[in-house]
């Protein structure tokens, strides 16, 4: 089965527990229609069903409950209210119980025989999420996937027209990392001026970035993997927002002022005018250490590169 877009690996935390997003995802999908087809027998039983079974809940629930909007952590939070908190020790032993089943267990046969029914003889399997990963186009032997490392936030940075957004959108769609674009974050007298083409002041940033660093903040603290769009200009902006470099990983989307220019002149809904163009590139302070992209490249390219270097999970 090639890779889907969408559907995370099974070793992905949400809060303190592996699965669980994934079973979210798989809700999603189905209902959207984009679930392969040979993943709805298994909806609602398996590891589905032993997850519910752990939380305390019902599939179908929990299911009404993905399905009426909210984000990974409100669901979970929604569960535990149901069926009942689980402590640090109890979300442990559970975490680790599912991430070795089919190791020298009684699935283990099953197992064997999955792996050569999918065609991943030769592939270091050892238990069912190593097989998912492996079936999915992932490889949870070097991302070490077993370690259930901390979250991560992918910083996309660059001036108007270098594709953060698309970029941004494309990733989540391609990882299941949730997508926050920083627009959003900037209070309604920024977004006036910008649409009157005034250039912002550091004082009139200063807020925004308060906020989008506690948002980054947030993120980190649940556990969520997360993509954001920002310009993050300067060098004082991202030292607001990088407090931890092994968490935050900056990308710089890199283009010429020719290209950025065409983009912009093609875009007639956004509050960002062409004419602030070198404005921004005049305030650009290029970052140092960071992953760089040349923004010419097709924006599939250009996810695969910024998923290959940070995203494999």
């Amino acid at each position: 089965m090639p890779f889907i877009p969408g559907l995370r690996s099974c070793y992905s935390l949400v809060g303190r527990l592996v699965y669980f997003g994934r079973m979210l995802d798989k809700i999603r999908l189905h209902a959207d229609g984009r679930l392969p087809a040979d993943y709805h027998a298994n909806l609602g039983i398996g590891f589905d069903g032993r997850t519910c079974g752990f939380l305390g809940i019902g599939y179908e629930s929990l299911k009404t409950r993905v399905l009426a909007g909210g984000c990974d952590e409100d669901i979970l939070a929604w569960a535990q209210g149901q069926g009942g908190d689980r402590t640090d020790d109890q979300c442990y032993v559970w975490n680790r119980f599912m991430m070795k089943i089919g190791w020298r267990d009684d699935r283990t046969a099953i197992l064997q025989d999955r792996i050569g029914t999918y065609g991943l003889t030769g592939k270091p399997i050892e238990t069912f999420f190593d097989m998912n990963d492996f079936d999915e186009d992932r490889d949870p032997v070097a991302a070490r996937s077993w370690e259930l490392k901390e979250s991560r936030v992918v910083l996309l940075m660059g001036v108007s027209g270098s594709g953060k957004t698309t970029i941004g959108r494309l990733l989540s769609q391609i990882t299941g990392w949730r997508f926050t674009d920083a627009d959003d974050f900037h209070p309604p007298a920024n977004v006036a001026k910008m649409a009157a083409g005034i250039p912002l002041t550091d004082e009139d940033r200063a807020p925004w970035l308060a906020a989008l660093r506690a948002h980054i903040d947030a993120r980190l603290a649940a556990g969520d993997n997360t993509v954001i769009a920002c310009s993050a200009l300067k060098k004082a902006y991202r030292e607001v927002l990088i407090a931890d470099p092994g968490r935050v990983k900056l990308v710089y989307l890199r283009g010429s002022r020719e290209l950025l220019h065409e983009r912009l002149l093609q875009r007639t809904e956004h509050f960002m005018k062409p004419a602030m163009l070198d404005s921004q590139l005049a305030q650009l302070e290029p970052p140092a250490n960071a992953f760089t992209v040349d923004i010419a490249q097709q924006p599939a390219t250009i996810a695969a590169l910024i998923r290959r270097t940070y995203m494999q999970c």
